[in-house]
């Protein structure tokens, strides 16, 4: 049995993956910070889902994935989807610190953690994350969010190119989502151009994640909208009248 840990398992894509792939018979290690929320998961898969709190944001988050992972049996995949995001037009601090916290802090932790379980084996596995379409650019009143998904695409990026250096028999998977309608988005959906609902999202996302691509961009219609923005000049990206993105609600921030 196949058995992989989701730390942000409590909505959103990471419920949806947990549900996913404990249907298909994996045995799913759900972390959230409050595992009252994954109880109702729990009681639908009650011999394939493990719950576990845990806090991304806390020092003593690696010890809770592996009293996790020593509950499992062992880790097959870990994949990190938790993470938050506000629409910080006028750069106040607290939002951008707070996106920092998580998504650059708690996800270095995170990721630390999950590298040194495999390498230390070195047993086969694999590393994924959920970063974003935004990593690709810095956009302006979502500067915090879209410089942290740029850390991250680097980061894994990073670790893809160590493994390979040490030839660790390690998977390393950067999955870029467009907007998903999650309770990290507020408003209506006709706020956010080419949004997904999280079914469609979802499903893409866990095939990516079984696909085992080094990157995927969900989906095809974001994957040519990255490719054309790529090819703007500076100059003009700056200029581009892009529409507000509000983001309001953290996100399961696991």
């Amino acid at each position: 049995m196949k058995r992989i840990v989701i730390v942000g398992a409590s909505s959103g894509i990471g419920l949806y993956a947990a549900r996913a792939l404990a249907s298909g018979g994996w045995l799913v290690g759900a972390a959230a910070r409050k595992t009252s929320s994954l109880e109702p998961l729990r009681a639908e898969f009650p011999d394939n889902i493990l719950c576990e709190p845990l806090d991304i944001t806390s020092p003593d988050a690696p010890e809770a994935l592996s009293r996790l992972v020593s509950r499992l049996g062992g880790m097959d995949v870990y994949f990190h989807v938790a993470g938050i995001g506000y629409d910080n037009a006028s750069f106040l601090p607290a939002p951008d610190l707070a996106t920092a916290e998580t998504n650059v802090a708690g996800f270095t932790r995170m990721m630390d953690a999950a590298w040194r379980y495999f390498a230390d084996g070195p047993r086969p596995g694999q590393i994924a994350a959920i970063s974003s379409v935004a990593g690709t650019k810095g956009i302006g009143t979502l500067a915090s969010y879209s410089a942290s998904k740029a850390y991250q695409q680097h980061y894994l990026q990073a670790m893809r190119q160590r493994a390979a250096s040490l030839r660790l028999p390690l998977t390393v998977t950067d999955i870029r989502p467009g907007w998903v309608l999650t309770p990290l988005l507020p408003g209506a959906p006709s706020d956010y151009p080419l949004a997904m609902t999280p079914d469609r999202a979802g499903s893409l996302i866990v095939k990516a994640l079984l696909s085992r691509r080094p990157v995927a961009t969900v989906d095809w219609r974001w994957r040519l909208l990255c490719a054309l923005w790529r090819l703007l000049p500076e100059p003009l990206w700056r200029r581009l009248p892009l529409p507000p993105f509000p983001l309001g609600n953290p996100c399961s921030r696991s």
